[in-house]
């Protein structure tokens, strides 16, 4: 199963036969990969020798924001953390940063805030401390990455002379649990008018088609390449799709489907039968013992189904958790409807220790809205607000086809200034923390190091970094803060020649739980602000492709930290070579060439994805109670306050959003 980490997850550039690659289109022009100076980049320090790793990273270090072409956005190859964007940090965690770092040079500027990270919560900090602060007040952001936006993604590609969009992190705006007003407020405020988004969305596009959600058993796992109607989706993935095809569609699939007798009469039984797999037990009772207990162990142990099963639902949850159902409790199974409870007669309410993605509300999956390039529309709105002149236009529809002017992001002339390329190294106060008037924050861009002044900062950064640049916080609190491990993602966009062989296939989302990519589904046919989606199978499309860098059988935190290890040692060639081979083998009898129907291809890649949320089987404390590891990282201190979505330990924009706005509260005090 693709969980394993195998020979094409280890970064192997001897997969395949010379030939198999050139049938797969590997000798086709892709451009912007990952190579510099015709060397193939890696991120990891081990494939090249360390003082041509250093000058590669130095090199991209010095694109500079006010170039004349520089675009971020329309990159295309290895994004998300790219080459540049983590290796300061690397050395800081490993303590040889300052073994080497040319002498600190003070800029001599100083700002009433100081920002550290340039994602939705940092730019939202900074739009609220400037309606407290006034229209005056210097900020000045500090970003890691060569755009802006954090994990809200823009990705551009260009096929001929149209523009097509795809989102390369964030997805949409949404949440399990109704907004809260702070957010929405914000929501609104920026234009985005929610309840509009059926205008814009060709909701039935591809069920006029006749696309149906489909499941790609490979012959690895299941004995045989086979693609087969899915006979439930769970509408809790990005397909956005939640249908059930009933018994007699039920049937259908397990007539066809790859799977053992037994296993289909098991599949049948979870679906159908009403039986109660803890008898004796109240319903707050059963749900604690599921509370305690994976999915995949209720499944096998509890309901005695057969382990194709659970390699069947094994990568379901991947898109909500970054791991499979091995780590998610059962309970959570239950309240995200996956099969196997019906009889159990539970009461309706969340047990003790349920994640919130498991506890669906009616007004929170209503409250939906998903721009062609995610939440990056989101983030582009809040900088035209902070930064007029850097994005044109005066609406939340023109702001999808403006093209941002990275120039005029760093400007000494504008009270807000947004600084790229630049990892923050180091922040301390200027005296005692209690009583100093000023922060000092380092920064490392330009193969320099430089500093600025502030009266506030606000840590809006991944949390597991701050003690290492902020070395005077308590050791509690520098404990909670690096328990915030992230959960490593690939969101991979590919631009094809065109969709016939979706068409073919009848087919817009494929579900395949033994690849390399578990999800890959056609773009939402979005069209909005002028920009038009692809409605016609014979048009070009991105299609997404998603994968969680996952370790069955091991604890939750020990899962990520593997899978982002994974995912900086792997190159963009590896990564490559799986999405051709693999669309090839799903998409091949529809008459998919992946030598001729890929365009582009851009690889996001995210060793630190989403915000870790607790976890009943690991988090005792979320299951028992007590005070939870966010907030005690979360808490002010000094003139320092901490954003981002890790503080509230929820992987949702509208987290993000009520983070900063603390944050700048709490500063206000």
């Amino acid at each position: 199963m693709s969980d394993e980490l195998g020979p094409d997850e280890i970064g192997s550039d001897e997969i395949g036969s010379a030939e198999r690659d050139r049938a797969l289109g590997m000798g086709a022009r892709i451009t912007r990969r990952d190579f510099l100076n015709g060397v193939a980049l890696t991120a990891g320090a081990a494939i090249l020798p360390p003082e041509m790793w250093v000058a590669a990273a130095a090199d991209l270090q010095s694109e500079a924001q006010d170039v004349p072409g520089y675009y971020p956005p329309g990159k295309t190859g290895l994004r998300g953390d790219h080459v540049g964007s983590f290796e300061p940090m690397h050395k800081v965690r490993d303590g040889s940063f300052w073994d080497d770092a040319p002498k600190a040079v003070d800029t001599g500027e100083t700002y009433d805030l100081v920002i550290v990270g340039g994602g939705i919560s940092g730019l939202a900090a900074a739009h609220y401390f400037r309606k407290s602060a006034g229209a005056k007040a210097r900020i000045l952001i500090l970003e890691n990455h060569d755009d802006f936006g954090g994990h809200a993604k823009r990705n551009e590609f260009g096929a001929g002379n149209r523009k097509i969009l795809g989102y390369g992190g964030t997805f949409s705006i949404e949440s399990p649990s109704p907004y809260s007003a702070v957010a929405k407020a914000l929501i609104e405020e920026l234009g985005i008018d929610v309840p509009s988004y059926p205008r814009y969305v060709s909701k039935d596009l591809y069920r006029s088609l006749g696309l149906r959600p489909r499941i790609f058993f490979d012959k690895e796992t299941f004995g045989a390449d086979k693609l087969v109607l899915n006979p439930r989706t769970s509408g809790f993935d990005e397909s956005g799709v939640d249908e059930s095809a009933g018994e007699v569609g039920l049937r259908a699939f397990l007539k066809e489907a790859p799977l053992s007798e037994k296993a289909k009469q098991d599949c049948l039984q979870l679906f159908t039968a009403k039986k109660d797999y803890l008898p004796g037990l109240s319903s707050d009772q059963k749900k604690d013992r599921l509370a305690r207990m994976s999915y995949a162990n209720y499944l096998t142990k509890t309901a005695g189904v057969s382990e194709e099963i659970v390699k069947l639902y094994q990568a379901l949850p991947h898109s909500l958790f970054g791991v499979g159902i091995d780590a998610v409790p059962a309970q959570d199974a239950w309240g995200l409807g996956m099969p196997g409870f019906d009889g159990l007669n539970l009461q309706p309410g969340p047990g003790k220790g349920m994640n919130r993605d498991a506890i669906r509300t009616e007004e929170g999956d209503k409250y939906f809205f998903h721009f062609p390039d995610g939440n990056a529309t989101i983030a582009r709105l809040l900088v035209r607000q902070l930064i007029p002149a850097a994005i044109p236009g005066s609406s939340a529809s023109d702001v999808v086809l403006a093209k941002a002017e990275y120039s005029k992001l760093d400007q000494s002339s504008s009270p807000v200034r947004i600084r790229l390329n630049s990892t923050v190294v180091k922040v301390k106060h200027l005296g005692d923390p209690a009583t100093a008037q000023e922060v000092e924050v380092t920064y490392f861009a330009d193969k320099k190091v430089k500093t600025v002044r502030a009266a506030n900062c606000i840590l809006a950064c991944w949390h597991v970094v701050v003690p290492y640049i902020v070395q005077e916080l308590p050791n509690a609190q520098r404990e909670a803060l690096a328990s915030a491990q992230k959960v490593p993602l690939l969101y991979t966009n590919v631009l094809l020649r065109n969709w016939s062989a979706f068409q073919k296939l009848s087919t817009n989302t494929i579900y395949a739980p033994g690849m390399y990519f578990t999800a890959s589904a056609l773009d939402l046919p979005v069209s909005i602000g002028g920009y038009q989606c692809s409605k016609k199978p014979d048009e070009p499309i991105v299609i997404h492709m998603m994968k969680a860098a996952c370790k069955p059988g091991r604890p939750a935190r020990e899962q990520h930290k593997l899978g982002r290890i994974q995912l900086y040692t792997t190159t963009f060639e590896t990564y490559e070579r799986n999405i051709r081979k693999q669309l090839a083998r799903m998409l091949g009898p529809g008459g998919f060439d992946a030598a001729h129907d890929i365009l582009e291809i851009t690889v996001n890649r995210w060793p630190h994805g989403y915000a870790y949320q607790y976890n009943s089987l690991f988090d005792p404390y979320w299951l028992e109670g007590g005070e939870t590891p966010c907030e005690v990282a979360r808490k002010p201190f000094g003139r320092l306050a901490i954003a981002n979505a890790d503080a509230g330990a929820y992987a949702y924009t509208d987290c993000a959003i009520d983070q900063a706005y603390r944050a700048v509260q709490e500063l206000k005090k």
